[in-house]
C-alpha cells in the first residue's frame, strides 16, 4: 500500500480505499459474497494472488474478518466486512450513484463481460419472485458461440442455483437477447418494457411468469439513478 506521506485522515482512508480493487471487494462483500471463489468472480481480472493478498491486508487493517470453517461439512474460510468496513459501504454506493450519473454509460468492448453478468444476476435475483415452488428461466445469449449462449436459473427454497447445462425442469420463462442488451438491462440504462417493444428481448412463458419478470430480475437501486452528463449516448 502507498503512503501519501500525510497525517490527514482524508489521505489515511484514501491510502486503504483508494487502492485499486479494494472499492470492488467490498463491493461485493456488501453484496453477500463471502467466499473466495464468489469474490474472485467479481473481480475476474484479479489474479488470485493480488486477491489474497489484499484481503489480508485488509484483515491487517481491521476492515475485513476472516472466519474459519465452522464443522467438517464446510471448506475454505470466509470473509466479512467488520464494523470499519460497513462504514465504506455508504462510500461504495456514493461511487456507484456518481458513476451511474456521470459515467459514459455506452459499454465498450471491453466492459462487455459474460462471466460477471451472469454471476451479478445469479447473486442478485429474486428467486421466490415466481412463488414458492421451483421455478426455471433460461437466459439465450442470441451473439455468444455455442457453449456460452444458454443459461439456465433454477429457483428454490428461496435461493436461485445457476445451472450450465439444461437442468431437465420445465422452463418458466425463456429469455432471449444479446450479451450488450441484458448489460443494459441490468445496469438500468434500457428499461425492461422498452427492450421487449422494440424486440431487443424477447420473453415466452405464461403470461403470470411474465408478469414476474421485473420482479424476479430485482435490479439494484443504483439502476433507478438517472444520468445527467451531457456525453451520454442512447442505448
Amino acid at each position: 500500500m502507498k503512503s501519501y506521506g500525510q497525517f490527514c485522515p482524508v489521505a489515511k482512508a484514501a491510502e486503504l480505499f483508494c487502492e485499486r480493487w479494494t472499492a470492488l471487494i467490498i463491493r461485493d462483500l456488501a453484496a453477500g459474497a463471502t467466499r473466495f471463489s464468489e469474490l474472485r468472480r467479481g473481480v475476474p481480472l484479479m489474479s488470485p494472488s493480488l486477491l489474497s493478498s489484499r484481503l489480508k491486508q485488509l484483515e491487517a487493517e481491521g476492515v475485513v474478518e476472516r472466519r474459519a470453517p465452522e464443522g467438517s461439512n464446510e471448506r475454505g474460510a470466509r470473509y466479512f466486512l467488520t464494523e470499519a468496513g460497513a462504514e465504506f459501504v455508504p462510500l461504495v454506493v456514493g461511487l456507484g450513484t456518481w458513476g451511474q450519473r456521470w459515467a459514459r454509460r455506452q459499454l465498450a468492448e471491453h466492459e462487455i463481460d459474460l462471466g460477471l453478468l451472469i454471476w451479478s444476476l445469479e447473486r442478485s435475483v429474486k428467486a421466490d419472485a415466481f412463488g414458492s415452488e421451483r421455478s426455471v428461466v433460461q437466459l439465450n445469449f442470441i451473439d455468444q458461440p455455442s457453449g456460452k449462449d444458454a443459461w439456465w436459473f433454477v429457483n428454490e427454497n428461496s435461493a436461485c442455483e445457476l445451472c450450465l447445462h439444461d437442468p431437465g425442469f420445465d422452463i418458466d420463462l425463456h429469455l432471449s437477447c444479446s450479451l450488450s442488451d441484458m448489460i443494459y438491462i441490468v445496469r438500468g440504462d434500457l428499461p425492461v418494457s422498452r427492450a421487449i417493444a422494440d424486440d431487443r428481448l424477447e420473453v415466452h412463458g405464461a403470461a403470470a411468469a411474465r408478469r414476474k419478470l421485473s420482479a424476479w430480475l430485482n435490479l439494484s437501486p443504483l439502476a433507478a439513478v438517472k444520468p445527467k452528463s451531457r456525453s451520454t449516448a442512447a442505448v
